[in-house]
């Protein structure tokens, strides 16, 4: 049996001490557009004037490329990997890796792939490296809890009953796992029923505001352009002016 140390949890922490912020935008369940809200919001960010990372963390269904349409091609390389620049956002995804290929990780081979791309990417001088976590608070959420001891964690949730009961239980378990909230975000709101204020202000944690359905959202997939005109960039800006808020 080997008593070697992992080397890469310190490499991580040199590769991260240039960043502000670290924001884990996470979703209780999929299909609530949590990957659409942690690029978008990145893009506006980096639009106000801020320096944005976004690291996808979803490794077997990685999208944040296809919202900011950015191609898939290998990151540069030269004593680690530089991120992709894209509309000022600096960005990494698996997807840069393994192109269409499916990545069918699990278990161990999760942690040692986070624990690999977050210890050689050279991500430099940030104000907020935002995290697009995969649904739910399972290994990789945990991993990062663990490895990453700045990391706040903004909830995307609607106004469903079954993501109301999801986001409750990551809201219980984050709590007792003493991790700070940057908020609560209600997204794809059709009906104004307070359902997700109600809940943020149940657990003492900031309520960021709705975002209505935009049905014109996925013709604006991948145009930056049509991007910033959609319900979604422009409620996140006018949310997040002048800046990420503050944790509670």
């Amino acid at each position: 049996m080997s008593n070697s140390v992992d080397p890469r949890p310190f490499a991580i922490a040199d590769r991260l001490a240039g960043v502000g912020r670290i924001v884990g935008v996470s979703g209780s369940k999929g299909g609530i557009g949590k990957s659409v809200v942690a690029s978008t919001m990145a893009l506006a960010l980096a639009d106000a004037g801020s320096r944005v990372g976004l690291f996808d963390l979803d490794f077997t269904s990685p999208s944040d490329h296809v919202v900011l349409g950015v191609e898939r091609s290998f990151p540069d390389e030269q004593f680690g990997i530089d991120p992709h620049e894209a509309h000022g956002v600096q960005m990494m995804s698996i997807a840069f890796f393994a192109g269409e290929a499916a990545v069918p990780l699990r278990g161990a081979a999760t942690t040692n792939a986070l624990l690999e791309l977050l210890a050689i990417t050279r991500w430099g001088d940030l104000d907020v490296l935002i995290l697009d976590m995969p649904p739910g608070l399972g290994d990789t959420s945990l991993d990062v809890i663990n490895l990453l001891p700045r990391l706040e964690f903004l909830l995307v949730g609607n106004g469903s009953r079954v993501v109301i009961e999801s986001v409750r239980r990551a809201l219980s378990l984050l709590a007792e796992l003493d991790v700070p909230l940057v908020g609560l975000l209600e997204n794809i709101q059709r009906v104004a029923d307070g359902a997700v204020a109600s809940l943020a202000a149940e657990f003492d944690v900031a309520y960021l505001g709705p975002i209505p359905f935009d049905p014109g959202f996925e013709a604006a997939l991948g145009d930056i352009r049509l991007l910033r005109e959609t319900a979604v960039y422009r409620e996140l800006a006018r949310m997040l002016a002048p800046g990420l808020p503050a944790t509670k």
